[in-house]
């Protein structure tokens, strides 16, 4: 589990956080509709820059299994927290002021897989609204 630590990141870590994505096999940094950056797997959210008024300033919003997230929150509650509107997703806010740069790629790292095995599921089209017409497959 990623843990927080005595060197932490600058405050304008995103830099950072884009380094240790992009080290990261088949991730790539795209920019949200409001122009914040981020990390995509695949076309999915990963990672970026918190934007919600209730996010603190300089955090960062990562995609985590929600245990992982309690585990977390436990384990580092001065670097990892959670706000109301951010509470009902998959994810967990991060003071990039206060997270070490290893901690953070292994939380990048754990983003990616659990990225990875959503991106999965939603290419064989678990998840969506309404499963794919079979009817029309030959012999049906």
């Amino acid at each position: 589990m990623p843990r927080a630590s005595r060197r932490s990141l600058p405050v304008d870590g995103f830099a950072a956080v884009k380094a240790a994505g992009l080290a990261l096999p088949g991730v790539v940094c795209d920019t949200k509709y409001d122009g914040s950056p981020r990390l995509v797997l695949g076309g999915c959210f990963m990672a970026g820059m918190a934007t919600h008024p209730s996010a603190e300033a300089h955090s960062l919003v990562v995609r985590v299994d929600l245990e992982e997230r309690t585990l977390l929150l436990d384990e580092a509650p001065d670097t990892y927290y959670v706000t109301d509107y951010y509470r009902k997703h998959p994810v967990v806010l991060v003071h990039l002021s206060r997270i070490e740069h290893d901690a953070l790629h292994d939380l990048l790292a754990m983003s990616r897989q659990l990225t990875a095995l959503k991106r999965g599921r939603r290419r064989r089209g678990y998840g969506r609204r309404f499963p794919p017409d079979r009817s029309t497959r030959a012999g049906a």
